[in-house]
């Protein structure tokens, strides 16, 4: 009868050294199988011969070859990596982001390290490297993106890999470091004069605080930056300098976007810039602090303000 403890310590060891097998790879260079068939080739003349310096040669080959697979494992183990994204960033437009890399061993640093970006299963190369990394420290290492569609990008993880210290193997591990990154439609500047008459239809309630509306609320003189056509000309006039008037703001007014999903398929351009439309509108409203509202086919975001709520729309 096999002893239900010897099982589970079997099972937990076959465990992780399948889990192991999956973060962790190897494979010869090409320099790395031209030194293996050389070395197979001193061995065969070794066995022939029977000469002692062959069998020596021999053994320095492959104690190399041990070496070489030792030091590369030490390069990657205990390494930290964590990676760093934004909450949202916009379509077509660069961003930059981030990965903090540690090295956790006491005393032994780790040399001549590379880093593949593992998205949505394909490993893409972004140049970052590490030559490198002492014990008991870190290092930032910085990418551009641009991403070019609406929507979310899946960050797995990272692809370490290495070639020291001979170059005879390529040892690679992964280290999963899941993050997703929500990329909004464009944003686009929409004009003020349609944004002005866009709000003002309907009725608001005029608030004793500044902010946008159109009830007076006061006059200051003219300041660098103040929009051109809120100067007062008559008071301008007056007092023979620049004028311009402050409107009360106005908090009860409150916007219903509607976006409809329902296009044929060969309308996709189209639908796609009445998408980057609503983005922006949404956007322009949430900076003039408007309780915004947007259905979506079935999805209703409910009446909200603020970044919170404007991200929550974007998604």
């Amino acid at each position: 009868m096999k002893h239900p403890l010897l099982t589970l310590r079997a099972f937990s060891v076959f465990s992780s050294l399948r889990g192991l097998s999956r973060r962790r790879s190897i494979r010869f260079t090409p320099e790395g199988t031209r030194f293996l068939l050389f070395t197979f080739g001193i061995g065969l003349a070794a066995i022939n011969t029977g000469n002692n310096l062959f069998y020596l040669l021999l053994a320095m080959m492959l104690s190399l070859i041990v070496i070489s697979g030792l030091l590369s494992e030490h390069c990657l183990r205990r390494l930290e990596i964590r990676r760093h994204v934004p909450d949202l960033i916009m379509a077509n437009e660069p961003t930059t982001l981030t990965l903090s890399v540690a090295n956790r061993h006491r005393h032994l640093p780790s040399f001549s390290l590379r880093f593949l970006d593992v998205v949505e299963g394909q490993e893409v190369d972004r140049g970052l490297a590490i030559h490198l990394l002492p014990a008991q420290s870190s290092m930032l290492l910085s990418y551009p993106l641009l991403a070019t569609k609406r929507g979310w990008i899946r960050f797995e993880g990272i692809r370490a890999q290495t070639l020291f210290p001979f170059g005879l193997f390529l040892k690679k591990g992964f280290y999963a470091t899941e993050a997703h990154l929500l990329v909004s439609p464009p944003i686009k500047p929409l004009a003020l004069r349609f944004m002005d008459e866009l709000v003002s239809e309907g009725q608001g309630e005029s608030l004793s605080r500044r902010g946008h509306g159109t009830q007076l609320y006061n006059l200051r003189l003219y300041q660098p930056g103040d929009d051109s056509r809120s100067i007062h000309w008559m008071t301008t006039a007056r007092t023979s300098q620049l004028i311009v008037r402050e409107t009360e703001a106005e908090d009860q007014r409150r916007i219903l976007v509607i976006l409809s999903i329902v296009a044929p398929d060969e309308s996709e351009p189209l639908f796609e810039r009445s998408v980057t439309f609503v983005a922006s509108l949404l956007w322009q409203l949430t900076e003039r602090a408007y309780p915004v509202r947007l259905i979506v086919g079935r999805e209703d975001s409910g009446l909200g303000s603020g970044s919170a709520h404007l991200f929550a729309m974007l998604r």
